[in-house]
């Protein structure tokens, strides 16, 4: 623990970062900024960012807009070399852009490097897009007359993004978003500025061109706000919560904007009596505790046959209660902190509901940790509840924090339903030996991922990242999909028979 401790000294004068806006690194209009503090350690102030304002987004979109004409007619393969050097420029830094993130978001160094490896894999897999973009051609109805369609840039994008994958979800959005032919405003997570502020520099090293890329740091009301309902931005891209995504949602729909949403989970594990049962602990303690349950697909239920329920809840447990929590720097750590006090207290006040109001046994954890090297951070114990039902609290919202729920079930088709009867429907998985139950359960889930015989995280660039019901509004990221959101498509007919011809009118001889 000491290196940890060691890397995480208190600075007497913390750096002081800037937004980044037209081209140029400038203080916020307010002249006021925030900490950046370590959630592991309170009193390590990571640096000083911008609390911004209404007027800072007013001069990042203008700068966007001035931008947007040559960044557009820019080739889309021009475009795609830039990006190119941007990932050679992340794969370069990787080591120090971990350990940044790490220190300002809490998450273990090993899955630190996971996320930034993740906007490396998303910047060069995207990129390549920069000689397809695909359209298409199609018959047309007439003699001598040809139809394609192909896409073309939205316009101004406004990004805003979460503190739990502090570079990969940015990457998720920016890159395709700059493949395309856009100019972006990239709000990040108030908690997490600096891994944001790395992607930037980053684009700016690659030489993205003055004002395609803005960056403008600060807190939701004031920042995310006036973003989202400035008249300029045609799209916003959104990461976080259900709450707020529905006001998102509510004040673009006002301004016919184009909004894609990407919200909450409350996932769900399913194991089999069949199931190779340490395999599947394995799984649930990845997916329930990877970040410390800080991600949209967490694990936060594990639907388990009775057959084999009191074995399961045993290894389990067992394999819980030995998960060693700390400073994500310690490269022994497997659990970091939560991001924030606010944070702490709403899962702590779960647990607190799992055992007074759900009335669930609490079979380990439970507790915040409070001592010795936990003092100055948001630790808390990995939380198992057992026996709980379906509809219990906690084992239908989303909690958000390193606390799963274990739901016994008799049947493939329970199991099925309980997963499936939650407002959210993002991620889910089944460990099965039977290849017959695992189809079944692939078409019968309602969810935008499903895993066989692996936890409920762990999406890969190339595929379409999202979920069903009150997860997202049917957008999706990653692959080549994401792509449908950040440009628009443009019908192109072209006539030279050198004469008028009126399609569904004209009738053709043949």
């Amino acid at each position: 623990m000491a290196r940890a401790e060691a890397n995480t000294k208190k600075e007497t004068k913390p750096a002081i970062y800037k937004n980044y806006i037209g081209g140029e690194w400038v203080k916020p209009a307010s002249g006021e900024f925030f900490d950046n503090i370590n959630p592991a350690n309170t009193d390590d102030v990571i640096g000083r960012f911008p609390a911004s304002n209404e007027e800072d987004v007013n001069r990042a979109v203008e700068a966007a807009k001035t931008a947007a004409t040559r960044w557009r007619r820019t080739p889309a393969p021009k475009r795609a070399e830039i990006l190119f050097r941007l990932a050679q420029i992340l794969e370069r830094n990787k080591d120090a852009y971990t350990r940044d993130m790490t220190r300002e978001m809490g998450k273990v160094t090993k899955e630190a490097g996971g996320d930034v490896q993740e906007a490396i894999d998303c910047t060069y897999y995207t990129a390549g897009e920069g000689r397809r973009l695909h359209g298409f051609t199609t018959p047309a109805e007439m003699p001598n007359k040809f139809a394609m369609c192909v896409r073309q840039p939205v316009g101004i994008c406004g990004l805003i993004t979460p503190f739990n994958f502090p570079m990969a979800i940015p990457s998720w959005k920016l890159i395709p978003a700059l493949v395309c032919g856009n100019t972006v405003v990239l709000k990040s997570g108030e908690d997490v500025p600096l891994s944001s502020l790395n992607l930037v520099k980053a684009c700016e090293e690659a030489g993205i061109p003055a004002g395609v890329v803005n960056l403008v740091n600060g807190h939701g009301a004031e920042v995310g706000s006036p973003l989202v309902n400035h008249r300029d931005v045609r799209l916003i891209s959104f990461t976080g919560s259900t709450d707020t995504g529905r006001i998102i949602a509510e004040q673009c729909a006002s301004q016919n904007k184009i909004v894609s949403l990407e919200m909450g989970g409350k996932n769900a594990i399913i194991v089999m009596d069949d199931a190779d049962l340490d395999n599947a602990v394995e799984g649930s303690l990845w997916g329930a505790f990877g970040t410390s349950g800080q991600r949209c697909t967490a694990s936060s239920r594990l639907v388990v046959h009775k057959k084999v329920y009191k074995k399961f809840v045993e290894k389990l447990v067992e394999k819980v209660k030995q998960l060693k929590v700390g400073n994500g720097l310690d490269a022994k750590t497997e659990v970091g902190p939560v991001i924030n006090q606010a944070a702490m207290e709403k899962i702590l006040s779960y647990i607190e509901i799992g055992q007074k109001e759900d009335k669930a046994t609490l079979a380990c954890g439970g507790n915040r940790l409070t001592k010795g090297d936990y003092a100055k951070g948001y630790f808390i114990e990995p939380t198992v509840f057992t026996d709980v039902a379906p509809k219990m609290r906690v084992g239908q919202e989303e909690i958000f924090g390193p606390v799963t729920s274990v739901i016994p079930f008799s049947t493939l088709d329970e199991a099925i339903d309980i997963v499936n009867d939650v407002k959210y429907g993002l991620s889910s998985a089944i460990y099965t030996q039977d290849v017959n139950q695992s189809f079944y359960a692939m078409q019968e889930l309602y969810t935008g991922i499903c895993y066989v015989n692996s936890a409920t995280i762990g999406a890969e660039v190339h595929l379409p990242f999202g979920g069903t019901k009150g997860t997202g509004n049917g957008h999706r990221e990653a692959g080549t999909q994401v792509l449908d959101i950040f440009s628009e498509w443009k019908s192109l007919y072209i006539d030279y028979s050198g004469k008028l011809q009126k399609a569904q009118i004209d009738a053709v001889e043949i």
